[in-house]
């Protein structure tokens, strides 16, 4: 996981993904994984497509953008690149879909 990259824990994306002003909530998960199981609200934009696919639907640099993946490792290689293309408002959610299921919502599916 690359150091240092902005992160926001699973309960404040559920604060802020309810708030008044919502961020974009991306998932760099792959297409099989997202079939599984998604958060609500959430784009794919999987990390195997990732630089083209993200310069091309991320196109504003200051907007807020939530990555999340599996676990966050993925999601954080995803924040560390977006930081270094000039984004200033992205942060990778620890824990990812994973504690999403354990911690916000159960009916979410776990898998490996």
């Amino acid at each position: 996981m690359p150091a240092q990259v902005p992160a926001v824990c699973i309960t404040e994306t559920k604060r802020l993904l309810d708030g008044a002003n919502p961020p974009r909530l991306i998932d760099v998960r792959e297409k099989e994984e997202w079939e599984h199981c998604k958060i609500p609200g959430a784009e794919l934009l999987p990390l195997s497509q990732w630089p083209a696919l993200a310069q091309e639907k991320l196109a504003d640099k200051s907007q807020t953008l939530l990555i999340h993946c599996h676990h966050g490792g993925r999601s954080a290689r995803a924040v560390a690149w977006l930081l270094q293309q000039g984004y200033t408002d992205v942060r990778n959610v620890t824990g990812g879909i994973d504690a999403w299921s354990l911690e916000i919502d159960p009916s979410v599916p776990r898998y490996e």
